[in-house]
C-alpha cells in the first residue's frame, strides 16, 4: 500500500507565495516528505511502508500566470526513485480565446535557478506522468539518483484560459538501494564518408524524448530511408536524448547532439553541442538573457540556428533578433507561407549584410519531424564538407557552403565564373571588375516541372523554365556592378494564381566582390 496526504494551494499557490530566482518564476508552498521513513507514519496523514509514500496539491493558476510556477519537494534520504504525475482542467472555451495547456519539468536539489544546474528533465506538454531513477528515466529525463534536498516541480501555463487552470499534482518517492547510473554513450564525432562531398543532413527532429511519436530507431531508419549523410538529435528544452542513439550510428550515418532551446518568444536550434550539454530556455526577449545562451551554445561547440521563425504557433514567433545567429532556418517541413516569409526576411539581411559590409547569416532548411506522415528529410541540408564529421558539417554549415532540397532526389551544382577567370560556388566570393562578364550556372536534378530562378540583391532578375525530365542547366550573364549576390531557387509551379510556387531547392548566395 502507499500512503498519500493532500496539500491545497489556492490561486497561484497563495500560501506561501515567493519569487522565484528567475526573472517569470514564482514558487508555490514546499510539499516535505523530509520526515518520511519506510515502514513510519510521518504524522501528517500520511504513511509509508516499502512501496512509498504519495502526496497530492491541488490549486488555480489565474489568467497573466508567470512563464513558470516552482513547487519545492522536500526529499528525504533513501529515496530510490521519485515519481510525478499531474493533470489538469481542459474546459472548452469560445472560438478565439485561449484554452488551458500547462507543461512539465523537474530540478533536483543543486537548484532551479535560470543556467539549469540542477535540471532534471522537461516533457512540456507531451506526457502526463514521469519518474527518475539512478538507473533509468522516463524519456525526456535524465537517469542518476534521487538525493536529498529541495526538488523543484516546474509547471509551465502555456496557456491559461479565462477562468483559469485547476491542476493536480501527484508526487511519489520509493524507498530503497539507489541503484547505479550507467556511462552515457554518445555517438561517435565521425562517420566513414566520402572525403571532400556534398552530405545531407536533416538537424530537426523530435522522438519520445519531447513530444515526438518515434523512437530514435525509427528516426534512423527514417533518416536512412530519405538518402541522409546526417541528423541532428533537437529535443525540446532536454538533451536526454544524446545518450540514445547507441547502436544507430554506423559509417553511413552521422549522428550530431543538440536541442530545440523552446522559448516563450520563439525557439533556436543548438545545433551540434557537446553530448551531455543543456542550454536553458526560461527567458523571454525582454530579459536580456539569450545572448548569454547562444554564447553558452557556442562554446559547446555548436550553432545558433533561429528555428522556423515566422510559425504562428503560440510562442513561436521569432522575437530575439538576428545579431547572434549562425545560421537560419527558412525552410520547416513541408513549404508553407511561413516558409515564403522566412526567406524573405533572409533574402532582406543579405541585402542589409552586403551593403554594410558586415557578416551574413547563411539559410538551411529541416523537417521538424514529428511522428508519421511527417517526412523526415523534406527537407534537408546539403552540405559540402571535408569528411563526414561533426567539426566538417559544422564548418560547412556556417561558411554557407550549403543548399536547401526537398528530397535526396534533387540534386544541383551552382556557381559564378568569370573576372580573370575564377570561379566561385556556393557561399563563396569572386572578385571581378564592375562591368567583366560573369556566368552563372546551375545545373539540376531530380526536379520535374520546375522553374529555375536567380535572386540578387535586387531581386529576382532571370528565371527559365527546366525541362520536363527536371534535369537541365541553366545560365545566366550579368555584372558585379549589377548584382552583388546571386543565389538560385528551383520552384514547382504555382498553386494559386499571382503566388510562387512552393521550392524544390534553394542555394545560399555566390557573392559578386568588385576589384
Amino acid at each position: 500500500m502507499t500512503g498519500s496526504h493532500t496539500q491545497q494551494n489556492g490561486p497561484l499557490g497563495r500560501r506561501g507565495l515567493l519569487v522565484g530566482t528567475a526573472a517569470t518564476a514564482l514558487t508555490l508552498s514546499t510539499v516535505s516528505f523530509a520526515n518520511a521513513a519506510p515502514g513510519k507514519d510521518n504524522g501528517k496523514g500520511g504513511g509509508t511502508d516499502q512501496a512509498g509514500l504519495t502526496k497530492t496539491v491541488r490549486g488555480t493558476l489565474p489568467p497573466g500566470s508567470p512563464d513558470f510556477v516552482h513547487l519545492p519537494v522536500e526529499v528525504p534520504r533513501g529515496v530510490r526513485e521519485i515519481a510525478v504525475s499531474y493533470t489538469y482542467e481542459k474546459k472548452p472555451v469560445p472560438a478565439g480565446t485561449q484554452g488551458n495547456a500547462l507543461d512539465i519539468g523537474i530540478f533536483d536539489e543543486r537548484g532551479a535557478e535560470l543556467g539549469g544546474r540542477g535540471f532534471r528533465g522537461w516533457s512540456g506538454g507531451a506526457r502526463a506522468d514521469f519518474f527518475i531513477r539512478a538507473d533509468e528515466a522516463t524519456p525526456g529525463y535524465v537517469a542518476g539518483p534521487v538525493r536529498a534536498g529541495t526538488w523543484n516541480i516546474a509547471l509551465g501555463p502555456y496557456t491559461v484560459a479565462p477562468e483559469g487552470l485547476p491542476y493536480e499534482v501527484t508526487i511519489t518517492l520509493r524507498f530503497g538501494e539507489p541503484g547505479t547510473t550507467p556511462t552515457p554513450v554518445y555517438p561517435p564525432e565521425r562517420a566513414k564518408g566520402r572525403g571532400r562531398a556534398w552530405y545531407r543532413g536533416d538537424c530537426h527532429l523530435h522522438s519520445v524524448h519531447s513530444d515526438g511519436k518515434r523512437t530514435p530507431a525509427e528516426i534512423a531508419t527514417a533518416a536512412r530511408a530519405a538518402g541522409l549523410d546526417f541528423i541532428n538529435s533537437s529535443e525540446h528544452n532536454t538533451h536526454s536524448a544524446h545518450s540514445a542513439w547507441q547502436g544507430l550510428w554506423g559509417d553511413d550515418l552521422l549522428i550530431l547532439t543538440g536541442e530545440e532551446i523552446t522559448t516563450r518568444n520563439g525557439h533556436v536550434i543548438a545545433l551540434s553541442t557537446d553530448p551531455g550539454t543543456f542550454v536553458d530556455w526560461r527567458y523571454r526577449a525582454r530579459d536580456n538573457r539569450f545572448g548569454h545562451y547562444a554564447k553558452a551554445v557556442r562554446r559547446a561547440g555548436g550553432l545558433v540556428v533561429p528555428a522556423h521563425p515566422h510559425a504562428t504557433c503560440i510562442g513561436c514567433h521569432w522575437k530575439f533578433g538576428f545579431g547572434e545567429a549562425d545560421a537560419v532556418e527558412v525552410w520547416n517541413g513541408p513549404y508553407t507561407p511561413e516558409d515564403e516569409m522566412a526567406l524573405a526576411e533572409w533574402d532582406n539581411s543579405l541585402v542589409a549584410a552586403v551593403r554594410a559590409s558586415k557578416p551574413w547569416i547563411p539559410a538551411m532548411g529541416n523537417s521538424d519531424a514529428h511522428r508519421e506522415p511527417d517526412k523526415v528529410g523534406l527537407p534537408q541540408t546539403v552540405v559540402l564538407a571535408e569528411e563526414l564529421s561533426r567539426d566538417a558539417i559544422v564548418a560547412g554549415i556556417r561558411a554557407g557552403h550549403a543548399y536547401i532540397a526537398e528530397s535526396s532526389a534533387v540534386t544541383l551544382s551552382f556557381g559564378v565564373s568569370g573576372g580573370r577567370g575564377g570561379h566561385a560556388g556556393i557561399g563563396e566570393r569572386l572578385r571581378a571588375d564592375a562591368d567583366s562578364p560573369v556566368t552563372v550556372r546551375l545545373e539540376v536534378t531530380g526536379a520535374p516541372g520546375c522553374t529555375a530562378h536567380f535572386v540578387t540583391d535586387q531581386g529576382t532578375l532571370f528565371t527559365a523554365a527546366l525541362p520536363e525530365s527536371g534535369s537541365g542547366t541553366v545560365e545566366w550573364r550579368t555584372t558585379a556592378a549589377y548584382a552583388t549576390y546571386v543565389r538560385a531557387e528551383v520552384r514547382h509551379p504555382p498553386t494559386v494564381p499571382g503566388l510562387p510556387g512552393a521550392l524544390a531547392a534553394l542555394t545560399n548566395p555566390v557573392f559578386l566582390d568588385l576589384l
